[in-house]
């Protein structure tokens, strides 16, 4: 028998509905995959209603992958698209369904063409495509899928108020502080769902004729889930970025019959700074606004494990090193640097939100100094004039300190990692007092183990069959990613979420494939009317 879920907000589920409202397509959560969802719905005809449980919409996120958008065209940027969904599907293991991929990569250009058309432009801002994907690693191949919201091409801009805009100027109903309490399914279909509107402390149904659509953003704001889908994640995870995602989505959906991937997927950043004695299983430190976060956390300085040991290459993905720390005692590791830090950050060569520069969030050498300053006074990062003093502060064995900190400046002489073959441009020395130290641990920003749908975005029963009624997008949605991120295709999580958005919007409102199609195609010809005059 298939495991019924309470509800997580821990409403009443056999509540009353004071009264019913109709439309034809409801949208759960207002973040990156239900703001294109709830956009595209009403654009192809159909009366929609956006609910969301917090005062505001989730965060827009800046950094959107493509492969073939109107930016990217201008820009000369051009991707192999096969050769990045192979990549991808071979990054998972093939424990992805490789459809997805091609659906994604297929859609993902005019979905940031309507971005830029409809909530960029009207402002002044516009994308500007990322052509630099360089990195010397073959294990890990990079594409330059990135394209950023931006006014001046020096720096980002947010668009969230201008979305909603756009909703508000279209006729999307959109309902905050209103929360899902559970799904309405009759004769075999979703039509529709029982809501709290937390303001007034009242249920309601809302009746929704073609489609509901879940846009709740994942469960990593739920322990209890975690624990159950993903136990090593709170082995792992100190922080959890994303306090709101608390998995009614994919609950509400397994009630009414539908199935989730099996295996845990999830984006983890190696930045979170931990008190020195502070253990894994006494934090889950839940943020809305990125405490404790050391941005340099993810440069491959020298790192040890908390017996002063270095135990992996630091010139990894993000997340690769903080699962290299989950097979060290305390699933901790500490980071060590010195005083000439903001003279290396540029050479080494980050991507994504990780860059010196833009399109990274910290625009020079200064600003890195800054940050790290922060947490000196904060007490998360300390300082000092010798290895011993060092090792002391953070709780290591000086003589392992040591000797791993000789280990890294000779591999500077060297010119070669010995121990882990890291790039040699990115091995650092340890020279120059004082000495800067942390300890790190994860931080979890999304799960991404989620419904399984079809390439129709409909959530699928035990059978594999479309629910009809029921569609998902964004962290909702499953059989996209495995295990872990994949931070060398800059943006994909959060276009896989506007991408994924738009379609179930679009399916949902009942637009055809073929007049899905015909879209993307106007689309495609308006990237090359304008690829002559580029706004970059």
């Amino acid at each position: 028998m298939t495991k019924l879920y309470d509800n997580v907000d821990h409403l009443d589920t056999n509540a009353s509905a004071t009264y019913t409202v109709e439309t034809d397509v409801l949208v759960v959560g207002a973040g990156n995959a239900g703001m294109e969802a709830a956009a595209a719905a009403k654009e192809a005809g159909a009366n929609t209603i956006l609910i969301e449980k917090e005062k505001t919409i989730n965060l827009m996120r800046v950094g959107l992958a493509s492969v073939g958008s109107r930016a990217q065209k201008a820009a000369g940027v051009t991707i192999n698209k096969q050769e990045l969904v192979e990549s991808l599907a071979a990054f998972a293991q093939h424990n992805v369904d490789q459809r997805l991929l091609e659906t994604w990569a297929d859609n993902s250009g005019a979905t940031l063409d309507w971005l830029e058309e409809k909530v960029l432009k009207p402002h002044g801002a516009h994308l500007r495509a990322e052509a630099d994907a360089m990195v010397t690693n073959k294990a890990y191949q990079a594409f330059p899928t990135e394209n950023d919201p931006t006014f001046d091409d020096q720096s980002f801009t947010s668009y969230g108020d201008w979305f909603l805009e756009y909703q508000e100027e279209h006729g999307v109903d959109l309902r905050f502080e209103t929360i899902l309490v559970n799904l309405i399914k009759e004769a075999g279909r979703v039509t529709g769902a029982l809501v709290k509107d937390l303001v007034k402390d009242e249920y309601y149904q809302i009746k929704a004729k073609k489609g509901v659509i879940l846009t709740t953003g994942g469960y990593s704001a739920n322990v209890e889930l975690l624990k159950e889908w993903n136990p090593l994640s709170l082995k792992k995870n100190v922080y959890n970025d994303s306090p709101r995602s608390n998995g009614a989505g994919i609950t509400s959906a397994l009630n009414v019959g539908a199935i989730r991937d099996e295996e845990p997927a999830e984006t983890i950043f190696d930045r979170g700074l931990v008190p020195v004695g502070k253990k894994t299983e006494d934090m889950y430190y839940q943020t809305a606004t990125y405490d404790h976060w050391l941005w340099i956390g993810s440069y491959p300085f020298l790192k040890v494990n908390l017996l002063g040991e270095r135990f992996a290459n630091e010139s990894v993905p993000y997340q690769f090193i903080v699962n290299a720390a989950a097979k060290e005692p305390g699933y901790l590791y500490a980071m060590i640097w010195d005083d000439d830090y903001a003279e290396t950050l540029e050479k080494v060569h980050m991507l994504g939100c990780a860059r010196y520069g833009f399109p990274g969030y910290m625009k020079n050498k200064e600003a890195f100094i800054a940050d790290t300053e922060q947490h000196i006074k904060d007490g998360l990062v300390v300082k000092a004039d010798s290895l011993e003093e060092l090792a002391k502060k953070l709780n290591l064995p000086a003589d392992k300190l040591k000797e791993a900190v000789a280990n890294n400046n000779q591999a500077v002489i060297d010119h070669q990692d010995k121990e882990f073959g890291k790039e040699a441009y990115r091995i650092t020395p340890i020279k120059k007092k004082p000495y800067y130290g942390c300890i790190l641990g994860g931080r979890i920003l999304c799960t991404f183990d989620g419904l399984r749908i079809n390439t129709k975005m409909e959530v699928l029963d035990e059978k594999h069959d479309p629910i009809p009624g029921l569609y998902a997008a964004g962290n909702d949605a499953g059989g996209f990613f495995w295990g872990s991120y994949n931070d060398r295709v800059p943006g994909l999580a959060a276009s896989h979420a506007h991408t994924f958005g738009r379609l179930a919007g679009q399916a949902a409102a009942g637009l055809a494939l073929t007049e899905a199609d015909q879209t993307i195609s106007f689309a495609e010809k308006e990237v090359d009317a304008a690829s002559s005059a580029s706004h970059i």
